[in-house]
This record gives C-alpha cells, structure tokens and sequence, in this order.
C-alpha cells in the first residue's frame, strides 16, 4: 500500500508540476540553436498591412481551437506552440518551441513600441509565462487557456497586470 500511495503522490506533483508551470514550461535545451535573421518583418513598403492581413487570416482559421498544454495541432494548441507555427507558417520565421525561450530572442522593446508581428509576454504565475503576436491597436493574437485561440486587448484589466514585455524577433 505504501508503495502505491509513492506512486500516486509522485504522478500528482508531476501533473502539478506542468499546470503551475504554464506554457513555457517545456525544455529549454536546444535554445542555442535557434538563431534568428535580424529581419524586422514590418521594415519594407506596405509589409506591415501585410502582416497584420497574415495573423488576421491565422485568427480566422485557428479561431476557437482550445488549448492544450503542449498540444500542437488543430485539436489542441498551447500559445508558444501556436505562435512558432504562424511565424513559420504565415510570415516564414523558426521561432524555438517555449515561450520562455522566445522571449529570450530578439530585441526588447518597450509596449508604446509595438509594431504587427511583435511578441508579447506575461507572467501568468510564480514561472508560467505566456506569449501572444501584436496585431494592431493594442490587440493580440493568442491561444488561450480559457477561450482557446482568440484577439485579446493588452489594455484588458487581466493581461495589463500580467503583462511583462514585448519583443521583436
């Protein structure tokens, strides 16, 4: 019996584990590999509207698919999962899987700053981060625990608290 108990109080702090620590929980090993081009995507004539219409058509077709912490398709996404395929997908970028390994690349910029294709963070917990696209006045796209893949507003009274920094890959 003892042996049991063991076994189930470990499996429990390891589920608990993966719900305190969020989106960006997963291996940050291999976070030297992903090199970025210092390619600002909203540099050229008309690239920004070009931008803003990709992620707008991401929203359209990912719009409601739940999250899924770890999850990586259309029956479940979770948000550093859902930004590296519309960077790869929609504007051509390899982004690194995890939030936290994200935000560390590129430029930190401050929010006044934020151009359409920009990554913005969250503390969501004591080491949870999340991680969503600007879009344009002061909107972003996201997949979200609660409403799956969404726009929300950065001046939102939740994501304003929560919000942490902004980076331009």
């Amino acid at each position: 019996m003892r042996y049991k108990r063991t076994i189930y109080f470990g499996l429990t702090s390891i589920l608990c584990m993966f719900l305190i620590v969020g989106c960006g929980s997963l291996s940050d090993k291999n976070q030297s590999s992903y090199q970025l081009k210092s390619k600002q995507i909203t540099k050229k004539p008309g690239a920004r509207d070009s931008v803003v219409n990709e992620l707008y058509q991401q929203h359209q077709e990912w719009q409601g698919v739940r999250y899924h912490l770890g999850g990586m398709n259309k029956s479940g996404i979770d948000c550093s999962a859902f930004v590296q395929l519309t960077y790869k997908s929609r504007l051509g970028i390899h982004l690194p899987r995890t939030a936290r390994q994200q935000s560390r690349l590129g430029t930190t910029i401050r929010k006044h700053q934020l151009e359409p294709g920009d990554l913005v963070f969250f503390r969501t917990g004591p080491t949870s981060k999340h991680v969503g696209i600007y879009l344009e006045k002061n909107k972003f796209l996201h997949a979200s625990q609660r409403k799956g893949v969404t726009i929300s507003r950065l001046d939102n009274v939740y994501w304003q608290s929560k919000y942490w920094k902004s980076v331009r890959p």
